[in-house]
């Protein structure tokens, strides 16, 4: 009961943090690991946990998806699939010993993205016109990145579609969501496959995430009213300093 209550509770704080300011991976991905899951399948079991909060913000942003030239839509599509198998199966290949050398890494980097995340997409839009609009490199650089690692991915995406020129910031959200759901849905479809055919330990722990996804949707929904009470500078403070504590644990993990 102990476990079921830690999880759903992260799930929840996940799903407020993600409506307000984003960073929930912050929680989930640590507190998986803290109840006993092996560090590669916590990785794995967070990107099933965030699937329904992806698929949620990408039916809210549907009129900006669509007033985005379709085929762009499709191509970034294809290149994020890509990517995130590439990624994903990256994550599978990697030894938790060799993941977890990484990880603190992805996390510094994560909140690092996340704490100047306004500054790198003001940054970005003053050298747009150096990027060519819309490009394969990018796009396929941040999908490998979301496939191995799901953290920050948002924060990315957004700043990579300023660096394109993009300035409305509905529709960026809009596709940032997209993009972000059919990464996750590939990943975790690497990943169901992975668990199918090989005899080895599972990568995803259907008990953890089912109970953290509901955390999260119920967070996301419940916890959005108290959320906007919480003046934004402060829960952004909150969020970056779980963020480096938890960069901050797993680096002393490795020692």
């Amino acid at each position: 009961m102990e476990t079921i209550a830690l999880l759903f509770g992260a799930g929840f704080v996940a799903g407020v943090m993600n409506t307000v300011a984003g960073g929930g991976t912050f929680v989930t991905f640590p507190t998986l690991v803290f109840t006993g899951i092996p560090i590669v399948a916590a990785n794995a079991t967070s990107t099933l946990a965030a699937l329904p909060g992806y698929l949620a913000g990408a039916l809210g942003f549907r009129r900006e998806l669509a007033s985005i030239d379709r085929a762009q839509v499709l191509r970034l599509t294809v290149l994020t699939v890509i990517g995130s198998i590439i990624g994903s199966v990256l994550l599978i290949f990697s030894s938790n010993k060799a993941f977890s050398a990484i990880v603190p890494f992805l996390l510094l980097i994560a909140t690092l993205a996340f704490v100047f995340g306004e500054q790198i997409r003001a940054f970005a839009s003053r050298h747009a016109r150096e990027v060519t609009a819309f490009g394969a490199g990018g796009m396929l650089g941040v999908s490998i990145y979301g496939g191995y690692f799901n953290g920050g991915l948002g924060i990315i995406l957004l700043s990579l579609f300023s660096l394109w020129g993009m300035r409305d910031l509905h529709q960026m959200n809009g596709l940032k969501t997209w993009l972000s759901f059919a990464l996750s849905l590939i990943s975790v479809a690497v990943f169901l496959v992975y668990d199918m055919f090989t005899g080895t330990a599972p990568l995803i722990h259907w008990n953890a995430a089912l109970i953290m996804a509901l955390g999260t949707i119920t967070g996301g929904y419940l916890g959005a009213p108290l959320a906007r009470r919480i003046p934004r500078p402060i829960l952004r403070a909150l969020i970056a300093a779980i963020g480096f504590g938890m960069a901050a644990v797993f680096f002393w993990r490795m020692f």
